[in-house]
């Protein structure tokens, strides 16, 4: 029978292996995750005319296991639609592969999407119209060498077309700006758009930070796209200590352990360790756990939690790339300043949307010109008598 808050415990009677699977299937529904999936889903199913969908935030945050939720749910839901028309294919995920080379290579992306969305176990399969793209013998879908990039693009547009996807998810997205010049990149984007909007299939792509280089390029990109953050909890905010809390605490119940180990206890350790992400945090677990496993240890200790733990060196580097990307998504008070200057609007006197770290405060802002309180020196040399 298994217990309300955690792991079966027959479970301890149990291989290694089934153990250890057992936790690496765990899933912790943690508010972060929540708030980016909900916020997703609706942006998928109410996409206002918007035909991208940038999805960033930092490496091990849980973006992955953000996407494997969004597909499930979209699968789930197109279940009645499915039986009516199995030809349809509500989502389909690729990754976007970095380059050899310096440069996206298109024609690797385009094939690779054309072999996604031609699933063996769908009954129907497209008819691409392509010299050079058929299905042999055994159904299997054949792209030949010598099918020119022009070619696979039409393709890939009519499989679009035909398997009326609810989306098109593009994970490790950022990879898209390997390109050798910033015009380059603009043309990137504008590839996309238009193979979503000519095919009316949403294209949902998911990545670092580093895809804020892409969200502005042109104004009527940023029209056509929505962006959603899914940020890493923070240290210096009440409410986020509480919910990394909870998360260990989920975790610690549901280690397959003969004697449940002290997580939460530790929460800045596990904290620094993980720099407030979750899935950096699964994975140190993950690996923990299974070296403990293997060396039949009743619970987590501190020697091993340390010996797998991410380097400093590398943990650093990851918390300064946080640090970037969350500055770059700051709506910063003298933007907002220069936008109400260019559009003819008077200086406003209220506070900004950015609320102070750690608090649902917001920082007060003063008119342009206008002092910060202090007090005036008096006297002759400018001292108080």
């Amino acid at each position: 029978m298994t217990t309300p808050d955690g792991f079966p415990p027959q479970l301890l009677a149990q291989p290694v292996a089934a153990r250890l699977a057992y936790f690496q299937n765990k899933v912790v529904a943690h508010p972060r995750l929540k708030e980016a999936h909900q916020t997703l889903i609706q942006a998928i199913n109410q996409p206002a005319n918007a035909s991208l969908i940038f999805v960033f935030g930092p490496t091990g945050v849980g973006k992955t296991t953000l996407r494997r939720r969004i597909e499930q749910q979209l699968l789930q839901e197109a279940l009645p639609i499915l039986a009516q028309d199995p030809g349809r294919c509500p989502v389909v995920s690729l990754e976007a592969v970095a380059p050899e080379l310096g440069n996206f290579n298109w024609k690797d992306y385009y094939m690779r999407a054309l072999i996604a969305l031609d699933e063996p176990l769908l009954a129907h399969k497209c008819d691409y119209g392509v010299s050079g793209i058929y299905h042999d013998d055994t159904g299997q879908l054949v792209i030949a060498q010598g099918v020119v990039i022009a070619k696979l693009r039409r393709a890939l547009e009519q499989c679009l077309r035909h398997r009326r996807l609810t989306a098109l998810i593009v994970d490790e997205a950022q990879h898209l700006q390997k390109m050798a010049s910033g015009r380059r990149l603009l043309d990137q984007m504008d590839t996309i758009k238009s193979l979503a909007g000519m095919t009316g299939t949403v294209h949902v792509l998911v990545g670092t930070y580093e895809l804020l280089t892409l969200t502005d390029l042109s104004a009527q990109l940023s029209r056509r796209s929505i962006d959603i953050h899914f940020p890493r909890y923070r240290a210096d905010c009440a409410g986020d200590v509480t919910a990394f809390k909870s998360v260990l605490l989920t975790f610690q119940r549901h280690l397959p352990l003969a004697k449940e180990p002290d997580l939460v206890g530790r929460y800045d350790y596990f904290y620094e360790h993980s720099v407030g992400c979750v899935g950096i945090l699964k994975n140190w677990l993950d690996r923990t756990l299974a070296a403990a496993l293997a060396d039949d240890q009743a619970t987590l200790t501190p020697a091993y939690l340390d010996h797998l733990a991410v380097p400093t060196r590398k943990l650093l580097r990851l918390a300064r790339e946080i640090q970037a990307g969350e500055a770059a998504l700051v709506d910063r008070e003298e933007g907002r300043a220069e936008l109400r200057h260019f559009l003819g609007l008077m200086p406003e006197a209220a506070t900004t949307r950015i609320a102070e770290p750690g608090t649902t405060r917001p920082r007060q802002t003063r008119r342009v010109g206008q002092r910060q309180p202090k007090r005036d020196p008096v006297g002759a040399n400018g001292h108080e008598p």
